[in-house]
């Protein structure tokens, strides 16, 4: 499974209605920023890196398709 599978099943999965990849689920109401520290710890977890303060920015995390290029860039960095 691709890492933007994988986003996009954990975030499908939390607001229980589909979402497409670049829809703000923040904007959209369908989560809060409560939410946003879960999808920290999750991409920490899953993808074995670490989230900086300098990455706390709410465009990393506010879709599927963000959150998958945040992981990405990350991953390749090798942090």
């Amino acid at each position: 499974m691709t890492a933007l599978e994988r986003i996009r099943q954990y975030v499908t999965d939390s607001v229980s209605v589909p979402v497409a990849d670049d829809s703000d689920i923040f904007e959209l109401g369908l989560v809060d920023s409560l939410y946003g520290l879960q999808l920290v710890s999750f991409v920490e977890q899953e993808f074995e890196i670490t989230v900086d303060g300098d990455d706390l920015d709410i465009s990393n995390f506010c879709s599927i398709a963000a959150l998958n290029a945040f992981v990405t860039a990350k991953c390749a960095a090798g942090l």
